[in-house]
């Protein structure tokens, strides 16, 4: 789902967008400026790999996400410590938003309930 970053206002525009097993369901909001407020729930499974043995298990995601999209080079004049993804064709693609917060989480530490039962 693409959404047009300039068509967006102070008024939430919600979505609401299932990707296998992961629901990614939120709004994005005229913020000022360039930016535009993403704020989302991440709700459901996936299948990763347990970073002691290997073994592949699903991963129960429940998971706020809240940052900011720039239609266009962000420029932190006010040196604001706030996480702002850039877009340079004026499109939010969530569908792309999804796939990138899905591996961040992925790329997290995660151990199966085997290991997380052991005692190594």
């Amino acid at each position: 789902m693409k959404v047009v970053l300039r068509k967006i206002n102070k008024t939430p525009l919600d979505f609401d967008i299932k990707s296998n097993e992961i629901i990614f369901k939120g709004y994005l909001q005229y913020h000022s400026g360039k930016l535009i407020l993403l704020k989302a729930d991440l709700n459901g499974s996936t299948i990763t790999n347990c970073d002691r043995c290997g073994e592949e298990f699903e991963l129960l995601v429940d998971e706020k996400v809240e940052f900011f999209i720039s239609d266009g080079l962000y420029d932190d004049e006010n040196n604001l410590d706030i996480d702002v993804v850039e877009s340079f064709n004026s499109l939010a693609d969530l569908n792309e938003l999804l796939n990138s917060e899905m591996e961040l989480i992925k790329s997290d530490y995660h151990s199966c309930q085997k290991c997380e039962n052991s005692e190594d």
